[in-house]
């Protein structure tokens, strides 16, 4: 039988024990999370995304493992280039970018005289997408300068339809992003939903759709949960951002995206939310966890 000193040390042993592999359990777990183990699993009812530009000053490679951890799927708006970074992490790149040196959105689809040029440039934007086995890339309308609405709409199909037909065979849409003219993008056309929803009709291809960015959205007409039950239909993509100021996503502003995701879910949409907020906070890798958080309804 053991004394009651014997039995004292065994405890503490046992004790000491327990501490230690509750301790080397945690460090493992914090190891783990720091080579890119996901956090927390998200709910799976959103497929959360990202925009690279928010984040240019950290390299993309700590951005997709930051990805990986909290559970994101695809990095937006990448150029081809960057296809392979994103494809090692695992990711996918939900929306592929397209400005370069002499297309950008000011500068688009809505005037004929650009259309040759736009048609070569889009074509091998279409086989880079195509290639990366990603779907959905970005497109704009450009800027009015003087040009009327109907106008606007008429020269962008003009255009936007000698490329259409490679698309639907390469699997590949094209996504006209709907900006606003009022703070950010002065003078462009596709600033309202209805625009948008017209150009859509004029093309009429399954493989030419929108994407409904929140932020500006909510600057130019508001209305955010209607206009998305109404015109689902025509959105591939969505774009978060807070108003005013395009910052976090969080109770600073005037937006509540839970029930903004709750409307684009209750939609049956099986695509892509990226958030395209531009930290305040030091911890901008935080600021996006917190984001990605509020919107994983």
């Amino acid at each position: 039988m053991l004394n009651q000193n014997s039995r004292r040390d065994m405890i503490k042993k046992a004790a000491a024990m327990a501490f230690a592999s509750t301790s080397l359990a945690s460090l493992s777990t914090r190891v783990m999370a720091h080579e890119g183990t996901m956090d927390e699993k998200l709910k799976g009812q959103i497929n959360h995304s990202v925009c690279a530009w928010c984040y240019n000053d950290i390299p993309l490679e700590e951005l997709c493992k930051a990805a990986n951890r909290i559970g994101l799927q695809s990095i937006d708006l990448l150029d081809p280039k960057d296809f392979a970074t994103a494809k090692k992490y695992d990711l996918t790149c939900a929306m592929v970018a397209s400005i370069n040196k002499d297309w950008n959105i000011g500068r688009g689809w809505n005037r004929e005289a650009h259309h040759d040029q736009l048609v070569t440039y889009y074509e091998h934007l279409i086989d880079e997408t195509s290639k990366a086995g990603f779907t959905n890339l970005i497109c704009f309308s450009g800027n009015r300068e003087g040009l009327d609405d109907q106008a606007g709409i008429e020269n962008c199909a003009k255009g936007l339809k000698r490329i259409m037909s490679y698309a639907e065979k390469k699997k590949v849409t094209i996504v006209m992003e709907l900006l606003n003219s009022k703070v950010n993008h002065p003078d462009y056309q596709c600033d309202h939903t209805n625009w948008g929803v017209e150009l859509c009709k004029a093309i009429g291809s399954e493989r030419f759709k929108l994407l409904y960015d929140i932020y500006h959205m909510q600057i130019m007409e508001g209305d955010v949960i209607a206009t998305i039950r109404k015109n689902h239909p025509y959105f591939a993509h969505y774009h978060t951002g807070g108003v005013p100021g395009r910052n976090e996503i969080d109770e600073t502003q005037e937006l509540y995206y839970p029930a903004i995701m709750k409307a684009i879910h209750e939609t049956g949409f099986k695509g892509f939310v990226a958030q395209e907020f531009v930290p305040k906070r030091a911890d901008k890798l935080a600021s996006l966890k917190q984001g990605v958080e509020i919107c994983d309804i």
